[in-house]
């Protein structure tokens, strides 16, 4: 019987502590020492997520289980597999569960000290299952939807073996991406970005230090735009970009997601713009006031329309409705936004450019004002406003 994910319970629910095993296979063959994705081992991977699920995990062998007391509890996870970190967070989550999946079979279980030795005899195949533990799948235990990335991504799990190491690698980046967003991070960056996130990775650069030369090249872009250098200014400009996105695959493929990355990732994203426009409108021959306060106003705007839509509706709003996520793709933010600039540059009009950017801010400007409005009235009239992926 397959339990809801809204039924089970938030950690620490079960009582006392909550300790992680890796169960070692039977034989010494397994692969898991083998196979290395984004710099890290099958069991390092799983050894994080139990980590960031608040257990204290360890890798336990075939012949002896360490000793446990009345109150613990036990996340159990076969060390030939790899789990999202969502499935790891629920079932750390989740009392007297059997965690198993159609083709891959038994995955974990989460269960209290006296069941920790059956379950483990039954992951290892040696026995069946305790008949106390709800069974249930990995798309029962947690939801496909992400708010996070804006975007439904069933919860993954893959069989550990070496040959596989890149299928595998390229599921777990293709996992951290997110669903609405430009057509230039969507389409052009991915391939890339994810040869530069495993070499970040397998070369131990930290997410941080990604977006901490972000922010130094947003500056540095600032500065090259004021002076009108503007092809050199746009090349580091690009590169900033490029970096934006790597920074936020390489915390999450690495497990290394923190509050402070976060920040400084998002604080970046929100703050260097209209910065950029300004010192665009400094660098011209002759200044261009009026599109330069349409693009910096109608940045400012656009992005107080998406708090409030996030506020009242607690979704965002390029995840309402199909046109939504496909409007964001285009719609006047950075990336879009530096293409026309880049037009400009190109053709010899830095100051078309501009003007360019003023036109589509203030497009799409209209375009989220007017969703916004018709999200409210669906509101009155009680109809829920909810993700359109949510419900995949």
């Amino acid at each position: 019987m397959s339990a809801s994910p809204r039924e089970l319970p938030r950690p620490g629910a079960a009582g006392s502590a909550t300790i992680g095993w890796i169960l070692e296979s039977d034989t010494r063959s397994e692969p898991c020492a083998e196979l290395s994705t984004f710099g890290l081992t099958a069991g390092e991977r799983m050894r994080r997520s139990l980590a960031r699920a608040g257990c204290a995990p360890r890798r336990v062998d075939a012949d002896s289980l360490p000793a446990l007391a009345p109150g613990d509890r036990v996340a159990l996870l076969r060390a030939d597999r790899i789990l999202d970190e969502r499935l790891v967070r629920a079932l750390v989550a989740a009392p007297d569960t059997w965690l198993e999946d159609a083709a891959l079979g038994p995955l974990g279980a989460q269960v209290a000290a006296q069941d920790a030795a059956p379950a483990t005899a039954a992951l290892r195949g040696r026995a069946r299952a305790p008949s106390s533990l709800r069974r249930v799948t990995p798309d029962a235990l947690v939801p496909a939807w992400r708010a996070d990335l804006r975007k439904s991504e069933p919860p993954w799990v893959c069989d550990v073996r070496p040959e596989r190491a890149r299928e595998i690698e390229r599921r777990i980046f293709d996992a951290s991406y997110k669903g609405a967003t430009d057509l230039v991070t969507k389409w052009v960056w991915p391939v890339p970005a994810r040869a530069a996130t495993r070499w970040c990775a397998e070369l131990g650069v930290s997410p941080n230090a990604v977006t901490l030369a972000s922010w130094v090249l947003a500056l540095a872009v600032i500065a090259l735009f004021a002076k009108g250098s503007f092809a050199p200014g746009l090349l580091l400009a690009w590169l900033m970009t490029f970096l934006d996105t790597v920074d936020g695959k390489l915390a999450r493929v690495t497990l290394t997601s923190s509050r402070l990355g976060s920040v400084l990732d998002h604080g970046l994203d929100l703050l260097h713009p209209p910065f950029w426009y300004l010192a665009w409108n400094h660098g011209l021959a002759v200044a261009s006031p009026v599109a330069t306060s349409v693009a910096v106003g109608g940045y400012l705007v656009g992005r107080a329309l998406e708090g409030v839509f996030l506020a009242r509706f607690r979704i965002e709003a390029h995840s309402w409705r199909p046109i939504d996520t496909l409007f964001r793709t285009v719609t006047a933010r950075r990336n879009p936004n530096l293409i026309l600039l880049s037009v400009g540059a190109a053709g010899g009009r830095p100051d078309l450019g501009l003007v360019m950017v003023a036109l589509w801010t203030a497009v799409s400007l209209g375009f989220h004002s007017l969703r916004l409005v018709r999200a409210f009235a669906a509101a009155r009239r009680g109809e829920a406003v909810v993700a359109w992926d949510a419900a995949r």
